[in-house]
């Protein structure tokens, strides 16, 4: 009879829940899918190496910057190979960045150099001096990334060895250069990524300090985010949001040790430093990485339908993540 008596109550409970369910019948949050069969990669291209570069084109292919035997790989976004290139001419590859004519820039910190390719792979220009360290107007030590502005300058992050953004004219003369070891604003810890937006503005990832730093082409600071993200990767929106792919904030070195990261964390900015979007990817296990982990996520991009692309480090891979705003319901038993 107790039991009976209870059988209302429950009623009223399950009529409340429906009538003002405790989840959003249309979901507010992006959630990301990984596609396992992303890329297609020939049995003739090889598959080792960590991944530390990465962009789109104008044609939505996605450009790959490879450690390993075939360092330049290039996938549609639906997986499909189109070429690959650059065998035997870089030494320890960071990051790939396409210009506004098509041109493929890349940093090649083991070399010392930052270069401009045809789509095919011709060389057509070389920044710094090819396997000489230096800090000077024709040297680099170990060189990170570089933006380049739609009348070609070239701004680059040295990097590795130096702690400053060097910037070239298009016709690859030193203009000047800015920055120098510390925690201030303007000064870097680790200059590891840059973009620019359709403003001018440079945003530069300084890694090891958990910070991202903003700047007008003048070398003025302008602003920095800290104790968001430890940024690894920057890419920018054709709408100017920023996507930097990385870590939660932590001390990257410890109890006499080097911790590169905790966790792995993406985000998505507005170029006024407002956070739009975080997603966080599961930490992969070096030994047996699994779809949709990664292991150092090094580099991102968005393509023209809202995928992300992100190439991680010990991984030795990228990986398409599809965006989900609805899911099917499961079937009442």
């Amino acid at each position: 009879m107790a039991a009976l008596g209870l059988l209302p109550c429950c009623l009223a409970v399950v009529e409340a829940r429906a009538a003002n369910p405790g989840f959003a019948k249309v979901p507010a949050v992006v959630e990301y899918d990984v596609d396992p069969a992303w890329p297609q990669q020939p049995d003739d291209v090889s598959a080792t190496g960590w991944v530390s570069g990465l962009a789109i084109d104008d044609k939505d292919q996605v450009w790959l910057f490879k450690k390993g035997a075939d360092p330049v790989q290039v996938y549609k976004t639906s997986g499909e190979f189109v070429r690959t290139w650059g065998k035997g001419d870089f030494v320890d590859p960071h990051q790939l960045r396409i210009d506004h004519e098509g041109h493929v820039w890349v940093a090649d910190f083991g070399l010392h150099v930052v270069q401009k390719y045809t789509p095919e792979g011709e060389l057509l220009q070389t920044l710094g001096t090819r396997g000489e360290s230096g800090e000077d107007e024709t040297h680099f030590n170990r060189p990170t990334d570089m933006a380049i502005t739609a009348t070609g300058d070239v701004f680059v992050t040295d990097g590795y060895g130096n702690r400053r953004v060097v910037h070239f004219d298009k016709d690859g003369k030193f203009v000047k250069a800015w920055g120098e070891y510390g925690s201030e604003p303007g000064q870097f810890v680790l200059p590891h990524a840059i973009v620019l937006d359709s403003t001018g503005k440079l945003y530069v990832a300084d890694r090891n300090s958990g910070r991202v730093q903003v700047f007008a082409q003048s070398g003025q600071f302008l602003d920095e985010w800290r104790n968001l993200i430890m940024p690894w990767g920057l890419s920018l929106t054709e709408h100017d949001e920023l996507w930097v792919c990385g870590s939660s904030p932590h001390w990257w070195y410890r109890n006499e040790a080097y911790n590169e990261y905790k966790d792995q964390v993406v985000m998505r900015f507005s170029t006024d430093g407002r956070v739009r979007q975080v997603w966080t990817l599961p930490l992969g296990d070096p030994e047996s990485p699994q779809p949709g982990d990664t292991i150092g996520a090094h580099c991102i991009a968005e393509d023209g339908e809202g995928n992300l692309f992100i190439g991680d480090i010990y991984g030795e891979r990228a990986q398409k993540f599809v965006p989900i705003k609805s899911r099917p319901q499961a079937a009442k038993q």
